[in-house]
């Protein structure tokens, strides 16, 4: 994502872009489901004056956007792309604005419609300054909110991160089984519950055989020698 530090490092958030406006304008548009139309979306792009229209009929958690590629593909530096609102172009705030990031370093304009927003101006682009801005914070608070929560987790002696695949009754009761030499080692983990490949993780010794396993619970049960 394009941080507001590495946008406003490139130009001035007042400056209008693209610099020459003289290009294309291309639509964009979206719906959710292929049972949606788009006939609205593309009426409202060719009324503003797009003279090619893009649309893609998935949701906006859909990474793999095909028509949106190839509309970004097929802008040109002076263009200007145009949506019927934010919400059919970017999956968040963060990906809307590193699209219209990215599209602002190829000189390209953007436009939405229901709000009314147009780098092309000052005023548009200053307030697209004020979303990155916005999103970074956002994006800030929630991170340390986050150190925060596990800082004060791990005090109160809880622990962080997905619990044991493995107790230690059941380890207990592995190695108890895997001492009996008519006992499979698939048998015993889908007794147990788990993989094979868990229970060579949780029983270590496994690695070194069965035998040295057996070797091991049989030195247990032997009784201290005496002084």
């Amino acid at each position: 994502m394009t941080t507001p530090a590495e946008w406003a490092d490139t130009d001035s958030p007042l400056e209008a872009s693209p610099t020459n406006p003289s290009g294309a304008r291309v639509g964009y548009g979206r719906v959710s489901t292929k049972g949606q139309l788009l006939d609205r979306q593309i009426a409202a792009l060719t009324a503003a004056g797009c003279v090619r229209v893009f649309t893609d009929k998935k949701s906006g958690k859909n990474a793999e956007r095909e028509e949106l590629w190839k509309c970004l593909d097929y802008l040109r530096p002076g263009d200007t792309l145009v949506v019927p609102s934010l919400d059919r172009l970017g999956r968040s705030i963060q990906d809307l604005i590193a699209i219209v990031a990215s599209l602002r370093k190829r000189d390209i304009g953007f436009q939405s419609l229901h709000e009314a927003l147009d780098t092309t101006t000052p005023g548009g682009r200053l307030v697209f300054h004020v979303f990155a801005a916005l999103a970074e914070f956002i994006r800030e608070l929630i991170v340390q909110g986050t150190h925060e929560g596990l800082a004060a987790a791990r005090a109160r002696g809880e622990r962080i991160g997905r619990p044991p695949a493995m107790t230690p009754e059941q380890i207990r009761h592995a190695r108890a089984l895997l001492a009996q030499p008519d006992n499979t080692i698939a048998s015993i983990a889908k007794l147990l519950g788990v993989s094979r490949t868990t229970l060579y993780k949780y029983v270590p010794e496994l690695k070194a055989g069965r035998a040295s396993l057996v070797a091991g619970q049989e030195g247990l049960s032997l009784p201290a020698p005496r002084s």
